[in-house]
């Protein structure tokens, strides 16, 4: 009997994943194209470098974290849990950590053994070929799938896409996947940036370049309501925010076009207005004799102080021991909120992740397989499924990856969750 041919496309987090789920049935033969020289280069920048592999809570805690598509990914996630993961990477030889937000590393910090130890896994399958060639052209005719590459065509009874996005393009991520799906009839939803820096038009952003707060609330807005509100860290940079907080907030500012979005910067989350205002008298007690500019050093970072001075519009000569009430009140305003103007986001090439891809209305969410072309299989960042930061966007590839190539070999076994 004839092995089933399986092709996947794109040797990513999700590509790798998914070949090595599907190598495990011994009848299947299995090809993974790759068009980089070696394979999960994007992987390598994830985490600043460090890869955070997966969020460590169940998927109900899992599900409200997902900004596009929640309700289409529960089933995966539960075939293929964050726990799953763990004690995949963990059997891989990949000693992990869990930090905080429950964000989950390789305890080395290195995003390296995660790929080489995903490198090391799939060369020893014996029924596994990586072939290092761009992929031009997927095709199907009479039941059979014709893989273009490197000018050289390969017939295949399935074809897994994990081309990712179109975010960081130099890793390979530069959308070709859509224009796969595009051509066996797949809506494609416009890829935009998601986790993304944003732009602000104030001008003291710039005098604010490199700074870093921690334990600051963040809010988005969009006209009408918050869209976005959480506690953490962020920082200011060139023309604009980044970090943590601000990446998670960037995934609701999809509508840049037609809503105005603002961001409200709570310095001083811990204390409410009175308190604040109890904390603002004890200072200005203490440095009483002092000028307005220099009695903030307890309160602020230096960097911050001069922007939050011209702001208050007090004198910065000023004594602290003449700052009225009204004056008072305007400084701790300033310091619960204080506001930003967002006018645009970086280009989708400096985003972690891309929203929007192929429709999820168009692929079963039980196999991952797509309702207009039966044997074609979708994996990862390329369908439109997006989630904040934290490990949940790599989980997300892992299950749709483990969910497809389960699919695609007919391993299925219903109430069992995918392991390897």
């Amino acid at each position: 009997m004839e092995k089933l041919r399986i092709a996947i496309i794109g040797a990513g987090a999700a590509g790798c994943v998914a070949a090595l789920k599907a190598s495990q049935c011994a009848d299947a033969q299995i090809t993974l194209f790759e068009k980089n020289k070696r394979i999960a280069r994007k992987l390598l920048i994830t985490g600043k470098g460090r890869c955070n592999l997966t969020n460590n809570c169940s998927v109900e805690e899992f599900i409200p974290n997902v900004v596009s598509g929640g309700k289409f990914l529960y089933s995966a996630l539960n075939r293929f849990t964050p726990e799953n993961t763990m004690e995949y990477f963990t059997s891989l030889g990949v000693e992990l950590k869990t930090e905080r937000g429950r964000r989950v590393f390789p305890a080395s910090d290195r995003a390296l053994d995660v790929k080489d130890a995903l490198e090391k896994e799939l060369l020893k399958r014996s029924n596994l070929t990586v072939l290092y060639q761009k992929v031009t052209s997927i095709s199907k005719k009479d039941g059979i799938f014709t893989v273009k590459a490197a000018s050289t065509p390969y017939s295949f009874d399935r074809v897994i896409i994990a081309t990712g996005g179109k975010s960081y393009p130099k890793t390979g991520s530069d959308g070709d996947g859509y224009c796969f799906a595009k051509a066996f009839g797949h809506t494609v939803k416009p890829p935009k940036a998601s986790l993304v820096p944003l732009v602000c038009k104030e001008r003291f952003i710039k005098e604010l370049e490199g700074l870093s707060l921690k334990n600051v609330t963040l809010s988005l807005s969009n006209g009408k309501k918050t869209v976005y509100k959480d506690m953490g860290e962020m920082l200011f940079t060139a023309d604009g925010i980044s970090g943590p907080l601000v990446l998670s907030a960037s995934a609701h500012t999809r509508d840049l076009e037609k809503c105005s979005y603002s961001v409200s910067i709570d310095l001083k989350p811990a204390l409410d207005r009175s308190a604040l205002d109890k904390r603002l008298l004890s200072d200005f007690a203490k440095y009483q004799n002092k000028d307005f500019s220099n009695a903030l050093g307890d309160l602020l970072p230096k960097k911050l102080i001069p922007v939050i001075i011209a702001l208050s519009a007090i004198p910065p000569t000023k004594k602290v021991n003449l700052i009225t009430k009204a004056e008072r009140a305007t400084l701790s305003e300033l310091l619960k909120d204080l506001k930003l103007t967002v006018v645009a986001t970086r280009p989708i090439d400096e985003a972690v992740i891309t929203a929007g891809g192929v429709s999820l209305k168009e692929i079963d969410p039980k196999t991952m397989e797509s309702k207009l072309c039966p044997g074609l299989f979708f994996a990862g960042e390329v369908i439109d499924a997006d989630a904040y930061t934290g490990g949940y966007n790599l989980q997300i590839a892992f299950s749709t990856a483990a969910v497809a190539a389960e699919s695609s070999t007919f391993l299925k076994k219903d109430g069992a969750n995918l392991l390897f």
